[in-house]
Order: structure tokens, then C-alpha cells, then sequence
């Protein structure tokens, strides 16, 4: 049961990106309405996809003493907090700083 956890967790986080870009995907195939009305939607599956599967998996490798898959949910809780501390960094904090100041 708990194998099947991990693997969930780790389709989850893989499909992340897919999830992502299927309302570009969507638009490039003829279908704007797509991103106009589920694109925040899809924005968000996303985000808690990339973020809360490697939180979860961490936490059951933990109390299951997994060692593989402990490292494992490590390393896709670095790789996913890389965007989320970019967009932070240059989407949120840095336009906050008017033109001409140096924040």
C-alpha cells in the first residue's frame, strides 16, 4: 500500500509540468476559451501538484523509514521550490520596487 503511495505521489509531481501547459497546448490547437476560462485552474492543480506531492511523499517515506524514497521526495521538493522562489523573487518582491529605486 504504501509503494502504491509513493508512486501516486510521484505521478503526481511528474505531471506537474503537463498540467501546466495544457492551456498553452490547448490555445495552440485552436481552443482559446480553454486558458481564458480554466487557466488559473490548471495554474493552481499545478502549483499544489509540484509542491504538496513531495511535502506528502516526504512525510510517508518518513514515518515508512524509506530510505530511496525519502531522497527521492527530497530532491523533487529542491527541484520545485526553484520556480516558486523565482517567481517569488522576480513576480512578486521585485515589482514591488518602483522604477529608479534600488530595493
Amino acid at each position: 500500500m504504501v509503494d502504491q503511495v509513493i508512486t501516486g505521489l510521484s505521478w503526481c509531481w511528474v505531471a506537474s509540468p503537463l498540467v501546466l501547459l495544457t492551456p498553452a497546448i490547448a490555445v495552440a490547437m485552436g481552443f482559446p476559451k480553454v486558458r481564458d476560462e480554466f487557466g488559473v485552474l490548471f495554474g493552481l492543480v499545478a502549483l499544489i501538484g509540484a509542491m504538496a506531492a513531495p511535502l506528502v511523499g516526504l512525510v510517508v517515506s518518513l514515518v515508512e523509514r524509506r530510505q530511496r524514497a525519502r531522497r527521492r521526495f527530497l530532491i523533487m521538493g529542491a527541484v520545485s521550490s526553484v520556480p516558486v522562489l523565482f517567481f517569488l523573487v522576480f513576480g512578486v518582491l521585485y515589482t514591488e520596487c518602483p522604477d529608479g529605486h534600488h530595493c
